[in-house]
């Protein structure tokens, strides 16, 4: 029953396992320092700042918190954010994903977004939503790889140290949740 509680994911991949689980308040500070790595990339988020964790953690749904773990370090994280406040839309919510800099492109993000995916679903998420800095062409990939579709962009969105950035807007469908 515990075993069932915890729900942990255990995958190997490029030579290490990679443990998933939900993340707590604990787990903030290694959180928050990926975080500022994607901050740091200016293709990740608007963002210029780590927020606090109790300003976080307002913004952000309590359940699909998922951390990514090799021997005990986080790795990277993935968590959804309400759309809207308005009940119609309580199962539509938008994704954040961020990799440690050094495990990118190891496929931690694949392993996140499929395990989000199953639990958004059964959380009762029937639709997943992402906006993807234009030139962030290894998120866009992720998500495409597992379902997300292309929907539009918003054309300069948003300035980010005075340079007018383009979001792409993709979203993923329940197959089950109909």
């Amino acid at each position: 029953m515990l075993l069932k509680k915890i729900a942990q994911y255990m995958s190997t991949t490029s030579g290490f396992t990679i443990k998933t689980a939900p993340f707590t308040k604990q787990d903030w500070i290694a959180v928050s320092q990926i975080y500022k790595e994607g901050i740091a990339t200016g293709i990740a988020t608007f963002e210029t700042q780590i927020p606090t964790w109790n300003d976080w953690n307002a913004l952000h749904i309590k359940t699909c918190r998922i951390k990514a773990v090799n021997d005990n370090t986080i790795i990277g994280w993935t968590a959804l954010s309400p759309t809207s406040k308005r009940n119609t839309y309580k199962g539509v919510a938008e994704i954040s994903i961020y990799i440690s800099t050094k495990h990118r492109n190891l496929g931690i993000g694949k392993i996140l977004l499929e395990k989000l995916i199953n639990e958004s679903e059964k959380a009762g998420f029937w639709s997943l939503q992402a906006s993807i800095f234009s030139d962030n062409k290894a998120s866009i990939a992720l998500h495409k790889s597992l379902g997300f579709r292309e929907i539009g962009y918003r054309e300069k969105i948003g300035k980010l140290n005075n340079i007018w950035y383009d979001n792409t807007i993709l979203e993923r469908r329940s197959e089950i949740i109909i």
